[in-house]
């Protein structure tokens, strides 16, 4: 457990207390950091509660306690320094780790962050009951390629009702909402597929919201969006051809109508 707790690593490779980098790596450290933290308080308060326990043993009668009276304050409490020890140290404990993890997901949710970094951009439109993914050169798809171990930023928006775009195995989630636009990044650093839910009740087709991410080798994403530039441009070309063939036709209908 311990190799997976980072504190200090920083994404650009300076100290501090704010961990950096991936999404998933991020979660893990903060989940380990509550599990850690969480294991010594067990340990601190059932630990006093056994050692009280023992102390305050009856003893088959040899140990003789005076209880207070009603009304009595207890004694043997050094004045209420004990419980006042133990609420300040609680309360910095508390308060510290809400400020660690804030500021945590501050860098998280800041996809700034990541604009100056090795990183692509694709667009996300959801729609009832379906994902569509825009790529830099026009190429939509309802599969969502992207290469091993590179930065991807996401712009979310929906078409018609709010959606939440989330892929739970790489720790990402951001709303859809029609007419805005929200950001969100994430890195994959293992190939394979990866599913896209939907997180927001969209209405009677919600479950079947789905999509794949699938993250490829860099070459073999490299070789797959040149194809995609390919098929782009051919698809263009074809258009133009067919707006010319019919610009074409028009004219000679003209022509012949006007001859006769």
């Amino acid at each position: 457990m311990l190799e997976h707790i980072r504190l200090f690593p920083l994404h650009d490779g300076a100290s501090g207390l704010i961990p950096r980098g991936t999404r998933a790596e991020v979660f893990q450290q903060i989940f380990g950091v509550f599990l850690l933290l969480g294991i010594l308080v067990s340990v601190v308060v059932v630990g006093y509660m056994l050692y009280t326990a023992y102390r305050y043993r009856d003893g088959n009668g040899t140990h003789e306690l005076d209880p207070p009276k009603l009304g009595e304050l207890p004694t043997g409490s050094d004045g209420g320094r004990k419980l006042l020890f133990s609420f300040s140290l609680s309360a910095i404990i508390v308060v510290s780790l809400v400020l660690w993890t804030y500021g945590t997901l501050l860098y998280v949710e800041d996809d700034t962050s990541v604009e100056n970094q090795d990183s692509m951009h694709v667009e996300v439109v959801g729609s009832q009951f379906n994902w569509e993914f825009v790529y830099p050169n026009g190429h939509e798809s309802s599969t969502l390629r992207v290469p091993e171990g590179k930065t991807v930023r996401l712009t979310v928006t929906s078409t018609d009702v709010f959606h939440t775009f989330g892929v739970p195995e790489l720790r990402v989630k951001t709303d859809a909402i029609p007419g805005q636009q929200t950001n969100t990044w994430f890195v994959a650093d293992e190939t394979g597929t990866y599913e896209v839910r939907c997180f927001e009740l969209c209405g009677a087709g919600h479950s079947y919201m789905t999509a794949d991410v699938v993250v490829m080798e860099r070459s073999e994403y490299e070789s797959w969006y040149e194809g995609t530039n390919s098929s782009a441009t051919s698809s263009t070309a074809n258009s133009a051809n067919d707006s010319v063939n019919n610009s074409a036709n028009s004219s000679d209908n003209l022509t012949t109508t006007r001859a006769a």
